[in-house]
């Protein structure tokens, strides 16, 4: 059953119960209300009825001294003609509790006699074959005589407004009721729009719609949902969006591994089947074994590399304050021995909370790099180059490192004025095996790992590789330590 049904029945149900209970506890107040008026004006005439009897007794000749029924009936035949109508409902008893006169269709039984005493006035509702009666005794002392006077006085009315009043408060209850369930059907589904706009986008979003979004009608609990909904949505697309990325770039990992291995596999079959099925002269031989020495170096190269950005990925490094002139004093003599280019070391004193074995690999890396794309006509392993592309000559082979305190941190950078990087290449360059100029990258036993491993590791320092280039002007590859 729907929530709003439910609701509209709950509703007409606790109001039904509530008019109900309402319209019997008023219908029976005014019975009840009217029922004790026509009680006291029962008895307010019986004891008119009494006080005249005792006064017409009064007017008997005095040869009675005791008053005799012949006149108690002749009193009691004129007080009943003398009610409004023409007529009134009396019935006399004597001393005994005997009947000594009785009005004709006085139909009620002699109950209320012996409940009856000459300090007391007695009365109940009796209900006769033609409607409703007020009964009511009294004692009246008449010349000597202690007689019973019995009224009844029809209350049929009352009870026929009562039920005229349970009839229409019926009637009235089932009309406010269907207009209730009408306009509580309405508002019902007013109040539950903002369930059904969800429930139908948690439909969309089951069968794949993950841009669906429920639309926010209200400002209440039920417009809250809403909006906490959406923005678990959001999450749930960003990941999502996140997950197929992550599969889209371990396919495409997977391929260009199963790629660059390929490669130096192919080509050091190809020469060890050379070597042992052909007899070839000394430099034959001699080359075709360097070529298997220098690919299977390549493929030791791409092994550590990608072991290393395995546990890159896996490590918690633990920083350490290390101070920045011990970092530069290893860049320098790391690189002492290089002569094919002009590498420049500049750097502010500083303290730098860092993994230091880690860093060190990070601009090893990149000087590397800058070395290759500043060699004249060659290209890095991780870098684009353009043939043809116009470089710095004046600066063509020059390296600088830098080091200087920035705001947010410590700013080390990186700088070549080599054959630079198109800007639609450089956001694809961190990534595993990606390659732009794939030949020269392999002609320096490059397989697209030195960058990919340096955004590994400088992630679980919270930094990120920034890179800035420009065709034919050189690269600037820079990233942030905390001081």
């Amino acid at each position: 059953m729907k929530f709003s049904i439910k609701l509209v029945l709950s509703t007409m149900i606790v109001l039904a119960l509530a008019l109900g209970f309402s319209g019997f506890y008023f219908v029976n107040y005014v019975f009840e209300t009217s029922m004790d008026r026509e009680v006291g004006q029962a008895l307010d005439e019986s004891s008119i009825l009494s006080f005249a009897f005792e006064t017409a007794a009064l007017n008997v000749p005095l040869k009675y001294s005791v008053l005799p029924d012949s006149v108690v009936e002749e009193i009691a035949s004129k007080l009943e003609m003398g009610g409004q109508g023409g007529g009134r409902l009396l019935r006399i008893a004597d001393e005994e509790k005997n009947i000594l006169y009785t009005s004709g269709g006085f139909t009620a039984d002699e109950g209320l006699l012996p409940q009856t005493d000459q300090h007391t006035k007695s009365y109940r509702v009796i209900r006769a074959q033609d409607g409703f009666y007020v009964h009511t005794c009294v004692s009246i002392n008449a010349l000597n005589r202690i007689l019973y006077l019995e009224t009844m006085k029809d209350v049929t009315g009352v009870f026929t407004e009562r039920a005229m009043g349970f009839s229409l408060y019926r009637k009235v209850t089932v009309v406010i009721l269907l207009i209730g369930t009408v306009i509580m059907l309405f508002i019902a589904s007013l109040l539950t729009k903002p369930i059904r706009l969800l429930t139908r986008a948690t439909k969309e979003m089951a069968a794949g719609d993950y841009t669906y979004r429920a639309r926010q009608i209200s400002r209440d609990e039920l417009g809250q949902l809403t909006g906490d909904f959406n923005r678990m949505a959001n999450a749930l697309e960003e990941n999502i969006c996140k997950l197929e990325e992550e599969l889209e770039a371990r396919e495409e990992f997977m391929g260009a591994f199963a790629h660059e291995l390929k490669t130096p596999l192919t080509a050091i079959i190809g020469y060890a089947d050379m070597l042992r099925s052909h007899k070839m002269d000394e430099e034959k031989s001699i080359m075709s074994a360097n070529y298997i020495y220098t690919e299977g170096k390549r493929l030791e190269a791409m092994s550590f590399r990608l072991l290393d950005i395995i546990v890159a990925k896996q490590d918690e490094a633990q920083l350490q304050e290390t101070p920045v002139g011990e970092l530069f004093a290893y860049l320098r003599e790391m690189f002492a021995e290089k002569r094919e280019a002009d590498i420049r070391f500049a750097h502010e004193e500083a303290v730098v909370r860092m993994e230091a074995n880690l860093i060190k690999t990070v601009l090893v890396n990149l000087i590397d790099n800058a070395c290759k794309a500043s060699e004249t006509g060659g290209a890095g392993a991780d870098m684009a180059g353009v043939t043809g592309a116009e470089t710095s000559v004046g600066r063509m082979g020059v390296i600088e490192v830098t080091g200087q305190i920035v705001d947010g941190g410590y700013r080390i950078a990186v700088r070549d004025y080599g054959i630079g990087i198109p800007e639609a290449e450089q956001s694809k360059i961190v990534k595993a095996f990606y390659m732009v100029d794939k030949s020269r990258a392999r002609s320096k036993n490059g397989a697209g790992l030195g960058l990919a491993l340096c955004a590994e590791i400088l992630k679980i320092h919270h930094s990120e590789l920034q890179i800035e280039s420009k065709v034919g002007e050189g690269s600037c590859f820079s990233f942030l330590l905390a001081l």
